[in-house]
């Protein structure tokens, strides 16, 4: 581990991953937990989820979005994911000095927004002012807490997960990264993408209530869905096989990744889940999510294999095999 804290550290990849380990679990926790996107915990009378999330990202306003929608959906999505209905968030606030009211205003009512979508009630909050140039114009953190039914435990732990089973994303990947970084006045380029950033709650819980076996999902955010599947076959000592010509790609996106050196396994997004099911459930998943409209592009991607334990392998399009690992550094900085 490096002596120093680097932009590496907040990419979601492995440097986050060694971060988390050797430093806050090591003081926090313990170094057996499984680390999900959101803790479950028992009351007296219910589970519930808990989780916690900071929001950081430049441009604050970006094609589809700004950085008062990603708050409320990331946190909703967090929570969606463990198979919890979300009920109560907070949200706090860093803001620099000169920062425009109207901005912060459009922010909130973003904010407001989702939160009306979602029927999630915004409970409590902070604000703290900070010099000019102290912070980069705003930053954003909440909480948030679901209610979760005990069938739906084992989502977060994945301990059910067996060879076999099948593995959903919801639509393109990289969306989000792409029209983040179109909306840099730095770059010279403009795309016309939107970012995908969007509450799934709805979408979860419409699979779940038709009683297919969902396994394991997760939101596909800082480290792509390529991090997102090393994390799960570490997890579980499974091997994962991807058809790479299955993964859902907009082509200005690949186009873009070409140019760039990018590769859309490790781009962030801000609206897509992957569910692992039942081989017997994949289909009828797809035609479930095929009719929310956050789902219609929904596909089969690959499947959970006893072969090579803790890798994950994709199968090419042009025939061949590699493997693929967690993200290793920093591909586009401050992208949520």
């Amino acid at each position: 581990m490096s002596e120093f804290i680097t932009l590496n550290h907040g990419s979601g990849g492995r440097a986050s991953q060694d971060l988390i380990q050797n430093v806050f679990i090591k003081s926090f926790g313990d170094t057996n937990a499984i680390l999900s996107d959101s803790v479950v915990l028992q009351t007296s009378k219910n589970q519930i989820a808990f989780t916690t999330d900071s929001f950081v990202i430049d441009p604050i306003f970006f094609p589809g979005g700004d950085i008062g929608k990603l708050a409320v959906c990331g946190t909703v999505n967090d929570l969606s994911v463990s198979g919890a209905v979300p009920k109560y968030l907070t949200a706090s606030f860093i803001i620099e000095e000169g920062f425009l009211i109207q901005d912060l205003k459009q922010i909130v009512n973003s904010m407001k927004e989702q939160a009306k979508i979602t029927n999630i009630k915004i409970v409590a909050g902070d604000t703290k002012v900070v010099h000019k140039g102290k912070c980069d114009k705003i930053f954003i953190n909440t909480s948030g807490i679901g209610i979760l039914e005990k069938d739906y435990s084992h989502i977060s732990t994945a301990e059910k997960i067996e060879s076999g089973h099948k593995i959903i994303v919801n639509g393109f990947l990289g969306d989000h990264s792409i029209a983040v970084l179109g909306a840099r006045n730095e770059l010279d380029f403009k795309v016309d993408v939107q970012s995908d950033c969007s509450c799934l709650h709805d979408l979860v819980q419409v699979v779940l209530k038709t009683g297919v076996r969902v396994n394991f999902m997760r939101d596909v955010t800082r480290g792509g869905l390529a991090t997102v599947l090393n994390e799960l076959a570490d997890m579980v000592n499974l091997g994962i096989e991807l058809e790479e010509k299955e993964i859902p790609v907009r082509d200005s996106v690949k186009g873009l990744c070409e140019v760039l050196g990018f590769d859309p396994l490790y781009l962030a997004n801000e609206g897509k889940v992957v569910m692992v099911v039942n081989s017997e459930d994949a289909d009828k998943t797809i035609k479930i999510m095929g009719n929310h409209p956050l789902g219609k592009d929904s596909k089969i991607i690959g499947e959970i294999t006893t072969e090579h334990p803790k890798i994950v392998v994709g199968k090419t399009e042009i025939g061949g095999k590699r493997i693929i690992n967690m993200l290793q550094g920093e591909q586009l900085p401050r992208i949520c």
